[in-house]
């Protein structure tokens, strides 16, 4: 018995567009399931050190879920950290 079910694939499965999850099914046999990856992380556009409060989700997921768990409800909220936002309010109140 073949360790993978052997079924005839698309050619959309056939790049790493995909993640590739092996599964057991019920009747014991292992199989291949596709699902799309997640985006990447939100990066500063500053300093590029990884956003926190910024969901990380697929684009039909994240319609659904409200405006205020998408991001950090504060000025530059989901485009700088706070340190580099906290330097830009501080260098524009200054002007």
């Amino acid at each position: 018995m073949p360790f993978f079910s052997i079924i005839m694939t698309g050619a959309k499965q056939k790049s790493r567009t995909f993640r590739r999850l092996f599964r057991r099914t019920p009747g014991a046999r292992r199989i291949i399931q596709y699902k799309k990856r997640m985006p990447s992380k939100a990066v500063c556009s500053v300093c590029g050190d990884v956003l926190k409060g910024v969901a990380r989700l697929r684009i039909t997921r994240l319609r659904n879920i409200p405006k205020s768990s998408r991001r950090p409800q504060r000025p530059f909220g989901g485009v700088l950290c706070s340190a580099c936002a906290r330097k830009e309010i501080k260098k524009r109140s200054r002007i």
